[in-house]
């Protein structure tokens, strides 16, 4: 497992157009694994975005689903808080979902990124 500086790190060696590659296919696992209004607020909070940021104000909001793909389609200039508010919300609410639903019994493949 990689740390969030580190993830940032690889995220801000792509070009645009992977970096827009990427957000779309966190969106994808944040929609398999059900990410809820409370994994993105917790989400935020260990992202280091301030909360006055354009993904930060996104993420709190709901319907949850519509803010992420909101998120994800910001412009090149909001990418990195992008990411680090996705990428947050993400390890959030795949290790609710772990302890709560699949608990070391399933195989999706989201619960194994590197």
């Amino acid at each position: 497992m990689r740390s969030l500086d580190e993830a940032v790190d690889w995220f801000s060696s792509l070009d645009e157009g992977g970096q827009d590659s990427v957000l779309r296919e966190i969106v994808l696992y944040l929609i398999q694994v059900h990410v809820n209004a409370q994994d993105g607020r917790d989400g935020l909070t260990s992202s280091g975005v301030k909360a006055t940021m354009t993904p930060a104000v996104l993420i709190v909001r709901e319907p949850i689903l519509e803010q992420v793909g909101k998120i994800a389609s910001l412009p090149p200039n909001e990418h990195l808080k992008a990411f680090r508010v996705l990428l947050s919300t993400f390890a959030v609410a795949d290790t609710r979902r772990r302890e709560t639903e699949c608990r070391g019994t399933c195989s999706h493949a989201w619960h194994n990124l590197s």
